[in-house]
């Protein structure tokens, strides 16, 4: 008897001693996960600075140039002012006049395309940061416009010899969505991301006898709004759709990916704004997901 209670407080230690073991495993699990997400944050962040670079680069040279050339039409504006007060004459008043409106179209320019500038920077500032959005009115169209034109500069940036077809179909009747678009456009640059690495990959291998392309569409269903990406690249085995949402797992080479990026993306769609997403792929021909989003 006594032998009996012997064993089973034994037994009842190394339990303890397991359960300790395995509660100290899942925190370490938990830490390497954290961390794993802010790689794959970072990593993103990565693509989008580079896209951002090429994006921001045009309105700038509009800043510089148009303010060069009004500091050029205001030397020559005080130019003639001096003649004026020699001359008197309604021909330079006339030429002044021209001059003070083309001063006026330049600052508009410089307005416009300083704020541009600026609403690319915040874009990116939104992005890379670590802490969750507002909810806000979302207009989904200009959203996803923004954030593919930035998926296919980053991926020009980094490979000059990329290039493909950009099909976009916004359903212009579709108005704003209640959503946290900074998040959204995480999911939105993650799978043009991965759209553009996927033909990008596809037309290495089979040259000019293939033409890339991806189309973006939008439209409204009833009390929810649907996003289709699909692109024409080399599609997704039947045997992977159903892991393809799962942490850790990816079909790119290692090094490439961490894996996180649809996981991440399926929890901001699903979980935090209790939409759908699902893919459909054919092996070799084409991969299309389809996101759908409520209204309110």
């Amino acid at each position: 008897m006594k032998e009996d209670q012997e064993k089973q407080a034994e037994l009842l230690k190394n339990l303890a001693g397991a359960n300790w073991e395995l509660a100290q495993t899942m925190e370490q699990l938990k830490e390497t996960q954290e961390k794993l997400i802010i790689q794959e944050k970072l990593a993103s962040l990565g693509a989008l600075t580079a896209g951002i670079a090429h994006e921001i680069k045009n309105p700038l040279n509009f800043v510089n140039n148009f303010a060069a050339l009004t500091i050029d039409l205001a030397d020559e504006l005080n130019d003639e002012i001096t003649k004026l007060s020699e001359k008197g004459d309604q021909e330079t008043i006339s030429y002044i006049t021209e001059l003070l409106g083309d001063l006026k179209q330049n600052a508009a320019k410089i307005n416009e395309h300083g704020n541009r500038a600026d609403g690319i920077v915040r874009s990116m500032l939104l992005h890379s940061s670590g802490n969750t959005g507002q909810w806000q009115m979302t207009d989904i169209n200009a959203l996803t416009a923004e954030f593919l034109n930035l998926a296919y500069h980053g991926m020009r940036a980094q490979s000059p010899s990329f290039n493909l077809t950009l099909v976009t179909d916004y359903d212009q009747n579709i108005g704003p969505v209640n959503a946290v678009s900074q998040d959204l456009g995480r999911v939105f640059l993650n799978l043009f991301n991965n759209a553009c690495y996927a033909v990008h990959e596809k037309k290495k291998k089979l040259g000019d006898s293939y033409s890339p392309s991806l189309s973006v569409k939008t439209s409204g269903k009833g009390n929810m709004i649907e996003i289709r990406v699909r692109d024409n690249g080399p599609g997704i085995p039947q045997q992977v759709l159903e892991k393809i949402f799962n942490p850790f797992f990816t079909t790119k080479p290692p090094g490439e990916g961490t894996g996180l990026g649809l996981s991440i993306s399926h929890e901001i769609i699903v979980r935090e704004h209790k939409g759908d997403i699902r893919v459909e792929s054919e092996d070799g021909e084409f991969t299309e997901f389809i996101l759908t989003l409520p209204v309110s």
